[in-house]
């Protein structure tokens, strides 16, 4: 088969493999019908992840089909349509059963794309599936679905749950790429008074006003005096980190309330400074997460139901041969306006139910 496979920084192609194989009785085989570019994707593929070896597969987000199964596997079968999530789960360590299946201890967690071979490629072994894979519903589209491998229920839990959002709060997103743009989303559920989008770029702020941001701003100073004005001077009832560097983190911490909660969903590479000079007084709770994704199968109803606007994340389309060219223009997000991009996702229409 045809991957993209990791040879050292800065060095990927998009080339021929071996087929992957059933090696425990709890995988699954899917082929691949859609799959995207996360960032994370593009700090392994700049050599910042020294956990993943040359030779790896990347990507841990995809929709396929079933294949082939391993004699454990009980709840998907052959020719079942499924979202691959981005966290494996075995279902029985400590961590697993108290739902926490990012911290999964028996050989899961995240591991496609990093510490096995991952999801971009035409086939994917994936370990676990039974808790793995999420049966999609037909009326699902592909390019759709994939957004729900990883960066909505990232955005949702480790953003707007741990963050503890509640009707009539005012939320700040600090940074609006996708990650930021689905924390927007998912809060929104959640009836806040105010959202204010903080980001360098222009086009992202624009996205996040679309997505329902009620005001934006440049990041600076600019932002902690918008949400100071907005707020009366109390500062923001929940602000979440989207970026990953220590200025904005920082930043964060300036612009919540007394009480309130900093959610951090941001990659950080480098140490930030925590002001407890500042903070110790101020009862104020931050959190940090890696996505246990237990809230797939909830995210999967609302996209069903249409209370997730998933598709306007989508800036750009490939087939999935266009792997190398996808990165670049992903990696480039500056010049080219990228969001998400996907590459292959056939269309599942819904079938219409006639009565008499």
């Amino acid at each position: 088969m045809k991957a993209l496979v990791f040879h050292g920084s800065g060095k990927s192609a998009w080339e021929d493999v071996a087929d992957p194989a059933i090696q425990d009785a709890t995988d699954a085989i899917v082929r691949v019908d859609a799959v995207t570019i996360c960032g994370t994707d593009l700090h392994i593929h700049e050599g910042d992840v020294p956990e993943v070896r040359p030779g790896t597969v990347l990507g841990h987000e995809a929709v396929g089909e079933i294949v082939e199964v391993g004699t454990d596997v009980s709840t998907v079968r052959p020719g079942d349509r499924v979202l691959v999530s981005c966290i494996t789960a075995c279902g029985r360590c400590r961590f697993c059963r108290e739902g926490m299946y990012g911290q999964c201890r028996a050989d899961g967690g995240w591991v496609l794309g990093r510490l096995i071979n991952g999801t971009q490629a035409e086939y994917v072994r994936v370990p676990h599936a039974d808790l793995s894979t999420h049966p999609l519903p037909g009326a699902v589209d592909s390019r759709d679905a994939v957004l729900l491998a990883d960066i909505f229920p990232t955005a949702y839990e480790v953003g707007v749950l741990n963050g503890r959002v509640h009707p009539a709060d005012t939320v700040v997103v600090v940074g609006a790429g996708p990650i930021g743009l689905a924390a927007i989303t998912t809060a929104r559920l959640f009836t806040p008074e105010m959202i204010i989008a903080v980001d360098l770029a222009p086009a992202r702020l624009d996205a996040a006003k679309h997505l329902g941001a009620d005001a934006v701003a440049a990041a600076g100073e600019e932002a902690e005096q918008l949400v100071a004005d907005l707020t009366q001077g109390l500062g923001a009832d929940v602000v979440i980190e989207a970026v990953g560097v220590p200025a904005s983190f920082e930043t964060c911490t300036r612009m919540v309330r007394p009480g309130g909660h900093v959610a951090n969903v941001g990659v950080h590479g480098k140490p930030a400074t925590l002001h407890l000079e500042d903070l110790w007084t101020k009862n104020v709770t931050i959190t940090t997460g890696l996505v246990d994704t237990y809230s797939t199968p909830t995210l999967l109803r609302m996209m069903a139901a249409g209370h997730l606007p998933t598709s306007s994340l989508v800036t750009h389309t490939f087939p999935l041969a266009a792997m190398e060219e996808a990165y670049d223009v992903f990696s480039r997000a500056a010049d080219t306006g990228a969001l998400k991009v996907v590459l292959g996702g056939p269309q599942h229409d819904a079938l219409t139910v006639k009565t008499s």
